[in-house]
């Protein structure tokens, strides 16, 4: 595996297109879900000659790797060390697994993200994700810090007061944090008086929230957290099916697509690519893996994508941050919206501190959109008229007790945060 984000445009395609075409081939010959799909359809891998002809592959989706989970694993069981399952945002977990050479992978990716964000050798990073509960990002930071040779502080998630107890005690520099938990750190940092802004820390690598605006502009929930604590925040996207990360690099305009371990396509409904600005459908092909190759996967994320050369001198593709999923379009009163545009209006207001998204159909099938806040909450009419002026449309808002929203915004056994429930 070589970096090569720093050649010309058409040197970088035609070294991933060869790299395509020696992962195609390893898929056809040792994935038993590919190796049917590809007799059935017909499917040639031979005439396929260009990333021109990828239409001839039909795209793989998550209920596919779902319902046909194990046929998409390429090894002997024998040759697996390392379980892991998704987040499962949008329906029940899927089972992951990896080989050394995958876990090998891993950590290359994420060292070549952290050198993207600035991160050398004397740096010390505190992980405040975990790196259990079948978690594969948690471990991915260890093993990329691990080959950068950086010190890592494995703090886990939560637990403000060890978070402030470990930057005093070790002194780290850089973060790896979810955004909103930056803000319960600030929270904690103020009630006890610890002098935050101060702090050894200088930046953050944020994950799991998006921290930006299409445009790369930082959203309101970055912008609360850097009009608060003044440190460096970097955004990431990545996800397990993936098996990779994108990072933005000091620029802040995108996140760089790191060519030589993955190739992206950004598609519309027909299934044709979007132009660089316009919003599309990530479709990924993971390069180099070997446990559970994937082609054409569609993640449902909808993003968009520059083409152009980065200031910083890498002339690969950067994705913006996740505008929301495809299954949680909203059509309210006739205006297409994702749960993104929600909760940028909602993180805008800054007035409440907990809320949760409810999507759900009327009597007729139309999208309904309700607005879970809490009890103690009075300014409806006020929320109701920050809606009209950015949306245009106005969800309907409840209120409901503090403890009932924190249930259902985390719901048992789950990784993440459910802001947003689709009842439809």
């Amino acid at each position: 595996m070589n970096n090569n984000s720093f050649k010309d445009a058409e040197t970088i395609q035609a070294e991933q297109w060869k790299l395509f075409k020696k992962q195609l081939k390893y898929i056809s010959t040792e994935s038993p879900y590919y190796k049917k799909l590809f007799k059935v359809r017909n499917i040639l891998i031979d005439e396929i000659d260009s990333f021109e002809d990828l239409h001839k592959i039909p795209v793989t989706s998550k209920e596919e790797l779902q319902r046909f989970n194990s046929d998409f694993i390429a090894v002997p069981e024998g040759d697996i060390i390392d379980f892991v399952t998704t987040s499962g945002t949008l329906g029940s977990p899927v089972n992951f697994a990896l080989n050394d050479a995958d876990l090998d992978r891993l950590a290359e990716n994420e060292y070549r993200s952290f050198r993207m964000a600035g991160l050398m050798k004397p740096d010390k990073v505190q992980i405040t994700t975990t790196l259990d509960r079948r978690f594969m990002a948690g471990l991915a930071y260890f093993l990329g810090l691990r080959k950068l040779g950086a010190g890592i502080i494995r703090t886990g998630s939560g637990l403000p007061q060890l978070q402030w107890e470990s930057i005093e005690r070790f002194k780290p520099n850089y973060l790896v944090a979810v955004p909103s938990f930056l803000l319960k750190m600030i929270q904690y940092a103020e009630d006890n008086n610890i002098d935050y802004k101060n702090s050894s820390i200088k930046a953050a690598i944020c994950i799991g929230e998006p921290l930006r605006d299409q445009d790369y502009n930082l959203n309101a929930l970055g912008q609360r957290i850097k009009d608060l604590w003044d440190i460096e925040l970097f955004s990431t996207y990545a996800s397990t099916e993936m098996s990779t990360a994108f990072t933005e690099c000091s620029e802040h305009k995108g996140n760089h697509v790191l060519t030589d371990l993955i190739y992206t396509e950004i598609l519309d409904e027909a299934g044709n690519q979007v132009q660089p600005g316009e919003i599309g459908e990530l479709v990924v092909t993971p390069l180099e893996t070997e446990t559970m190759p994937l082609l054409r996967f569609a993640t449902g994320d909808m993003l968009t994508y520059i083409k152009e050369k980065c200031n910083c001198g890498r002339n690969t593709p950067r994705l913006s941050s996740v505008i929301g999923r495809k299954q949680q379009k909203i059509k309210l009163k006739g205006t297409s919206l994702y749960p993104q545009h929600i909760i940028e209006v909602l993180n805008s207001y800054g007035k409440i501190k907990t809320f949760v998204i409810e999507a759900s159909l009327d009597d007729l099938g139309n999208d309904n959109l309700k607005i879970l806040v809490p009890d103690s909450f009075e300014k409806i009419a006020e929320l109701k008229d920050n809606f009209r002026s950015r949306l245009n449309v106005t969800p309907e808002i409840e209120r409901l007790d503090v403890e009932q929203i924190s249930k259902l915004k985390f719901p048992k056994g789950s990784r993440k945060p459910q802001i947003f429930r689709d009842l439809r």
